[in-house]
């Protein structure tokens, strides 16, 4: 399978570096042709300009800059994504990912006169999904409702293939470290993965 690995973290050393380190390890060990993609060390800029905006709905016009996000986008069968969660959510990084690459024509299509959007990248047949929060997992899942694993199944998951495999695992309290937990942590992933 072709997997694209997408992290965002502007820390190479943190744990989620560690964490995209594994996964890739543990994807290409399978036999999986992986490209990992680190927004933060490419450069990646996350902010949409005046005219990527005016340009949004105008599929074959909207990619022109990250058209190389876009063809490693289209060339996977299957994506994973690792990044901390920060105030709820994920990086502006990779929030700017979203917005500018998953647009009309690429990760889904708008019909003429409304009505619900087309999936447009139904190639896609797995999702991964591995992050950390500072936060208990009580907090995260009982209190705020676990914005971010909404996010994936309500808006990202239904873009892809009708049955794609979905895995999302998820570390928490990492606003109190504990090495041997988090060590843990790696090692499940890296499990997970080997099975992906």
């Amino acid at each position: 399978m072709r997997v694209q690995v997408i992290c965002a973290h502007p820390l190479a050393e943190s744990f989620t570096g560690a964490v995209h380190a594994r996964v890739v390890g543990a994807l290409g060990s399978a036999g999986h042709e992986v490209v990992a993609t680190d927004l933060y060390r490419e450069g990646f800029r996350p902010a949409m300009s005046g005219e990527e905006r005016l340009a949004y709905y105008a599929a074959g016009r909207n990619t022109g800059e990250v058209q190389d996000y876009v063809d490693r986008l289209l060339w996977a069968d299957a994506l994973v994504f690792c990044f901390p969660v920060w105030w709820h959510d994920m990086p502006a990084m990779l929030k700017g990912y979203f917005d500018r690459v998953w647009v009309p024509g690429v990760a889904f299509d708008i019909p003429d006169g409304g009505g619900p959007l087309r999936p447009g990248l139904t190639h896609v047949r797995g999702l991964g999904v591995v992050t950390s929060f500072g936060a208990p997992w009580w907090y995260v899942r009982l209190w705020m409702g676990d914005p971010v694993r909404r996010v994936f199944r309500r808006a990202i998951r239904p873009l892809l293939a009708k049955r794609a495999r979905c895995l999302y695992l998820a570390h928490y309290g990492l606003d109190r470290p504990d090495e041997g937990r988090e060590a843990r942590f790696l090692e499940k992933v890296e499990r997970a993965f080997a099975r992906f």
